[in-house]
């Protein structure tokens, strides 16, 4: 997939060199010439210049993306300038763009951008979350919803997993186990071990339960 990053503040520059590492081919945009030089080696192509119209745009290929990460939230009329033109001008399949509050992340919802996102208000609430809850959450998919890590309770140990029934006695439902950097599926007739590290879905107030089991 190809994938452009415009903007390359430390949130940019941190989307486009990871999707680099994960094998996409990846074009960055920055006026900073200095931030250029610093990642040209690490994707497949780095310009230096202003994206402030159509014809910019399309002079450097934007047009011929997939996906297109507006990173540059400080600038707020140009990400929405940016962002429409993406949209209704050049018809890029998929606009993310980076929003630096409500007011600013409803604007772009409305001319078009199919994903909007807050890093700011996304890493306070990992922050939150480390700080609060009693098990690490991986990822959270809604306000109340999330996916999590938790250490097998003393209580599962030497149990097989179907007979542990968690969607009926837990209200959670359990997606395998972690195994280093994997996620290993389990059956029914899995026996939970001591110090397994299982990784749980459910709403945020009985994963709590769970972890206090």
């Amino acid at each position: 997939m190809k994938f452009c990053v415009i903007g390359l503040g430390r949130f940019g520059y941190f989307v486009a060199t990871t999707l680099a590492e994960n094998g996409m081919e990846i074009l960055a945009v920055d006026s900073d010439e200095s931030i250029i030089a610093s990642i040209r080696d690490k994707v497949s192509q780095a310009i230096c210049m202003r994206v402030a119209d159509e014809e910019a745009l399309r002079s450097i290929g934007v047009d011929e993306m997939d996906t297109v990460i507006v990173a540059m939230g400080e600038n707020f009329a140009q990400s929405i300038l940016v962002t429409a033109l993406l949209k209704n001008r050049l018809h890029v399949p998929t606009v993310i763009t980076r929003s630096i509050s409500d007011i600013h992340r409803e604007i772009l919802e409305l001319i078009g951008a199919d994903q909007v996102i807050l890093p700011e208000r996304e890493m306070g609430r990992q922050l939150a979350d480390t700080l609060s809850l009693p098990f690490k959450a991986l990822v959270r998919l809604s306000s109340n919803f999330c996916i999590s890590e938790q250490v097998a309770p003393e209580k599962f140990i030497a149990k097989r997993l179907g007979d542990l029934a968690l969607q009926n006695n837990y209200g959670v439902s359990c997606i395998g186990k972690k195994v280093e950097d994997t996620i290993e599926p389990m059956d029914d007739d899995y026996i939970i071990a001591p110090n397994d590290h299982l990784i749980f879905s459910g709403t945020v107030k009985e994963l709590t339960r769970l972890a206090k089991l």
